[in-house]
């Protein structure tokens, strides 16, 4: 994990924009100041962890990861919500790196494991997280709830 590190204040910029790109990715609307502003709250409240990689001193991907609990297990979770690495920077292992440095997170805090969720048509995820070790659980039904506001 030689280019993977955690997130500080000065990556936001650089940040911000693989952020807004990850996001525009999911159909949403590419609003980079707003982008920025979600980050720096999380940096600076602590209460997501975020590690970049970088390639030749240019941030290329991010993992962003929030805290959960079980109550049967009586432990921290962790729920890896966003996994992205710039279109140009794909295939040379960065997403593996960044995955890897999730996994020490869960280590480092005890936690009992990782959860994540990702679409059945996203033929890439489905490939590399079992090839780092996921499993992929479908005991259950998953359903969400929405406030529309």
């Amino acid at each position: 994990m030689n280019n993977t590190r955690k997130a500080t204040i000065q990556d936001l910029s650089q940040l911000a924009e693989l952020f807004d790109q990850y996001r525009v990715f999911y159909q949403k609307e590419s609003d980079i100041l707003s982008a920025e502003n979600f980050l720096k709250e999380r940096i600076e409240k602590q209460d997501s962890e975020i590690y970049v990689v970088e390639s030749e001193g240019v941030l290329v991907g991010f993992v962003q990861l929030y805290p959960l609990f079980s109550s049967t297990r009586m432990k921290k979770y962790w729920l890896l919500n966003d996994l992205f690495v710039n279109v140009n920077h794909r295939g040379k292992g960065f997403s593996k790196e960044l995955i890897e440095a999730a996994k020490e997170v869960c280590k480092n805090s005890d936690a009992c494991g990782i959860l994540l969720e990702t679409g059945k048509s996203n033929d890439i995820g489905n490939q590399l997280y079992p090839s780092c070790g996921f499993e992929l659980y479908d005991e259950v039904n998953f359903y969400e709830w929405t406030n529309k506001i």
